[in-house]
């Protein structure tokens, strides 16, 4: 029975998958420390207060980063290079969607729109980290191995989704509404399509390195197209829908250290 639990130990229980998941998670986690880290350095003057909360933000992915570093190097294996259609954050920038490195790595200040993009991409983007880390955490966060991570990085990620929900809302009451409603509707467009070309991409390496056989590749494949079909069709509303969270300045706080895994 295919299931995201069966499926994802088999990856668990196997090496070389293990070795590309950890892989393309610590990739993905790092640039997302680094972009949060220069957005934080070149906020307006006008959003000043913003400033600390971004470098939260980017002190917790550079921390989920060493996570799974430090998982590999539990199991006494090293990161792996990590395919170019793997790469979820970087496709998203190709597609124009959240604040090019370009824009980052020079040294002009941000201006309020740029603030509008990053917080639009980022309310989408940790939608769906959310969501992937609540599977993992219902289902492997009593894991002996990867529990701990599993149930820091959930919690983290509820954090941030939170900060994007409570941060959009203070600048929509600000007379931005039109343009996050814009920048949210823009960005969950591309985001839909590079999510699942990103899960064809990585199941298929997936199933090459486990050596799963074609009728198993292609009926996860049709699962993962059906998934996108309902999600430019109805789900995506879930992703720029804004409401007061629960968790009331979760990044107010600075970032938990990332923990010890023997």
């Amino acid at each position: 029975m295919l299931s995201a639990r069966s499926l994802f130990q088999e990856i668990l229980d196997n090496d070389d998958a293990y070795r590309l998941f950890c892989s393309v998670a610590a990739s993905g986690e790092a640039q997302g420390g680094w972009e949060n880290a220069r957005i934080a350095a070149l906020v307006p003057e006008s959003q000043r207060s913003l400033a600390p909360k971004i470098a939260r933000h980017g002190a917790d992915e550079d921390k989920h980063g060493r996570i799974f570093h430090a998982l590999l190097r539990k199991r006494g294996l090293e990161a792996c290079e990590v395919p170019e259609d793997t790469d979820y954050t970087m496709l998203l920038e190709r597609h124009g969607i959240g604040l090019a490195h370009a824009r980052l790595k020079a040294d002009v200040q941000l201006s309020e729109q740029d603030v509008i993009t990053y917080l639009a991409h980022s309310r989408v983007t940790e939608q769906r980290a959310s969501e992937q880390m609540r599977m993992l955490l219902r289902h492997f966060g009593d894991h002996p191995e990867i529990g701990r991570a599993v149930r820091m990085i959930s919690d983290d990620e509820d954090n941030h989704l939170a900060y994007c929900h409570e941060e959009l809302l203070r600048l929509a009451r600000a007379g931005h509404g039109r343009a996050i409603h814009r920048a949210l509707h823009t960005c969950v467009r591309a985001e839909l399509a590079v999510y699942r070309d990103v899960s064809l991409a990585v199941m298929a390496r997936m199933g090459e390195v486990l050596g799963w056989s074609k009728a198993r590749n292609a009926l996860l494949a049709t699962g993962i197209r059906a998934a996108y079909r309902y999600e430019r069709a109805l789900g995506w509303r879930r992703m720029v829908s804004l409401a007061p969270p629960g968790r009331r300045d979760p990044l107010g706080k600075p970032a938990a250290p990332a923990p010890e895994f023997a």
